[in-house]
């Protein structure tokens, strides 16, 4: 009785971490946005903020983890397939995908469509895995992908274009090949070892498109402005590496040490609400009522599925 009860109490506290975890590798993530917008206004493309992104996210973890804890850097000859499509397909083709599609599709249709990421992770888990989800995580992940739909208002500027929507279902299939590719790796491999060997092979994909030496660098000393502030954009480009590159993606990697795939895909809907919140507050950007609506109906889904995930779950065996 005693060993089930504190198996339990693990469980809990399991879930909870990797709750918190998840939820502030949202927010870092979600600040992006805000951060990168007035930077893109002061001369730099979508692309090219990527490029320096993930090339300094890169440069920084490599030289502070080699510093610090070399050893995770050590990794087995047989994780490297899995780290390098990390790597190509969870660091670099989201983020090229992603910026495909805004360019050529509503900034709202390209969300929703990464953001389908949680139906794809679930489909995978159920049809490929075997494992029984509760009926919970589908009406979960559904009422979130709706709020995120009403967040987003998807409906404004609806237009066709097949290249635009290609990309964006490409940075949805790379969304969900990096939920199910970090569930995987970080069972044998250090997430801090995971994101920044990620996140160099990433960068090196991403100069492979965007050189970095083609990014302008005469706009860093510039002032932007960003609320009550007025920042140079070299403030706002550090910012966007330490909080919303680098930690983001090791917060969002090791909450996948405590919680299944399918769960961290839908709570990371999230992000999308601190984008547009900040954008609020920071960046004068309005929210309608329907937005505030969207954010709730979100939020309850994502909680939906996170009660579901306290369930124990069922594998099917396929027989031969």
């Amino acid at each position: 009785m005693t060993t089930e009860l504190e198996t339990l109490v693990t469980r809990s506290t399991s879930r909870a971490r990797g709750t918190g975890l998840i939820l502030l590798a949202s927010f870092c993530f979600g600040t992006s946005g805000p951060l990168a917008k007035p930077m893109m206004s002061a001369g730099w493309s979508p692309l090219q903020m990527v490029s320096l992104r993930i090339g300094l996210a890169a440069a920084l973890l490599l030289a502070v983890v080699g510093l610090v804890r070399p050893a995770v850097l050590r990794v087995s000859r047989s994780d490297w397939r899995l780290i390098v499509a990390y790597g190509l397909v969870s660091v670099a083709a989201v983020q090229l995908l992603y910026f495909a599609a805004v360019s050529r599709i509503p900034i709202g249709i390209a969300m929703l469509l990464e953001f389908t990421a949680p139906i794809l992770v679930a489909l995978w888990v159920r049809f490929v895995r075997g494992t029984v989800l509760p009926a919970q995580a589908w009406v979960g992940t559904v009422l979130a992908l709706l709020g995120l739909a009403m967040v987003a208002q998807v409906w404004q500027g609806l237009a066709f274009d097949a290249l635009g929507l290609l990309a964006g279902i490409g940075a949805a299939l790379g969304a969900a090949a990096y939920f199910l590719l970090g569930e995987r790796g970080v069972g044998t491999i250090e997430p801090l070892g995971l994101v920044t060997w990620g996140m160099v092979i990433g960068a090196v994909a991403i100069w492979i498109v965007v050189p970095p030496w083609t990014v302008p660098t005469d706009v860093i000393d510039n002032l932007t402005t960003f609320g009550p502030w007025h920042p140079p954009v070299w403030l706002l480009l550090t910012a966007i590496v330490l909080l919303s590159t680098a930690t983001a993606y090791l917060l969002s990697t090791a909450a996948m040490r405590h919680l299944p795939s399918n769960v961290v895909s839908v709570l990371a809907l999230c992000e999308p609400v601190v984008a547009i919140t900040i954008a609020w507050v920071f960046l004068g950007q309005a929210l309608t009522p329907i937005q505030f609506l969207g954010a709730g109906v979100l939020l309850g889904g994502a909680t939906l599925v996170q009660i579901s995930a306290q369930r124990p779950l069922v594998t099917v065996l396929n027989s031969t």
